[in-house]
């Protein structure tokens, strides 16, 4: 442990699937950091005796300066775990990341001063080493064009048109704190008021594809959002079942973007569909350029279409008035 770390009241909320190996990188890495969180809530999937033997070494390290708290999930599922955790926090401050980060140094830090510094900032999150914008080609940038309906030098950390999120950027011109319009989880601060409660909508079980930007465009409403861009991480993302299963994967993706894109934002025009389906043809088309992705294109053409059903489904039920009208949208 850092021989200097001080304790910040901070809540971090850790949600993972039986991966002790993963876990305990991040959590190494965690504890080699000149801050901590007063504490730590580790929300695994059951049975995992492995991960809570990693949790209670950890927590057999730090001490009495983190409480720690370990929980076997009632609902499997990113955005369930999750609010599951926040359920437990005792912190003013809730930190959200995935059990398969590596903190860069300093990066607690920065991120806490980022949203400690500013009474108005709701939330901020980390820089993705390897998860970032890069200038976009002109077939990119012509349907960035499109979707969002201007043009603009640049569209990092930007939500345009049917609720294409685009990672934020790591340009040393720019401040160290720079505002966006949305946040990811995989390495994300925000303050317990700003949160609604509970913080992720039950829409999103599972995978939960894109329960980080519907959080974040709800908080973003009435809080700023702030990327902390020297406040780094890398993401070594895990291979999951999940991950094989490219129709369930298609199918989401469309069903999720269209919950945000009309629920959360309020885009609910044909001008608004017309963006979602070409967005959606975009992503279908453009890997197709590599021989190797044509195996699977049945398999995604298969969840897309069950994607529409279900959208089509929610947008005519109950549910789906429901949400336009608390957002103030008439359907």
């Amino acid at each position: 442990m850092h021989p200097k770390a001080k304790v910040l009241p901070v809540s971090a909320v850790i949600p993972t699937f039986n991966r002790p190996r993963s876990l305990k990188r991040t959590l190494d890495s965690l504890v080699a950091q000149n801050r901590l969180p007063a504490q730590l809530i580790v929300i695994d999937r059951p049975p995992a005796e492995e991960t809570r033997m990693v949790v209670e070494a950890w927590a057999a390290a730090v001490g009495s300066r983190c409480e720690v708290l370990y929980q076997h999930a009632f609902q499997l599922g990113a955005a369930a775990q999750r609010n599951q955790g926040v359920a437990m926090a005792a912190q003013p401050f809730i930190w959200f990341f995935d059990d398969d980060i590596l903190f860069d140094s300093d990066c607690f830090k920065r991120l806490w001063e980022a949203i400690e510094r500013d009474e108005a900032v709701g939330g901020v999150n980390a820089m993705i080493t390897n998860q970032r914008y890069t200038t976009p080609g002109r077939v990119t940038r012509t349907l960035y064009r499109l979707l969002d309906g201007q043009s603009r030098e640049s569209y990092a950390g930007r939500c345009i048109g049917p609720a294409l999120n685009i990672l934020p950027e790591d340009n040393p011109n720019l401040p160290d704190v720079v505002p966006v319009e949305w946040l990811n989880t995989t390495c994300a601060i925000y303050r317990r008021e700003a949160l609604p409660n509970p913080p992720f909508d039950s829409h999103f079980t599972g995978y939960s594809f894109m329960e980080d930007v519907a959080l974040s465009l709800t908080v973003g409403k009435t809080w700023k959002l702030m990327n902390a861009r020297t406040a780094r991480i890398y993401h070594d993302s895990q291979a999951a079942e999940y991950k094989s299963n490219l129709s369930a994967l298609a199918a989401m993706e469309l069903i999720n973007r269209h919950y945000v894109m009309t629920g959360i934002l309020g885009r609910n025009s044909a001008l608004d569909y017309v963006k979602l389906t070409l967005l959606e043809t975009f992503g279908i088309v453009t890997p197709l350029v590599s021989a190797r992705t044509w195996k699977s294109l049945p398999a995604i053409l298969i969840g897309k279409a069950y994607g529409i059903v279900k959208m089509l489904r929610w947008r005519n039920s109950s549910d789906h008035r429901e949400v336009t009208q608390k957002i103030g949208v008439v359907s």
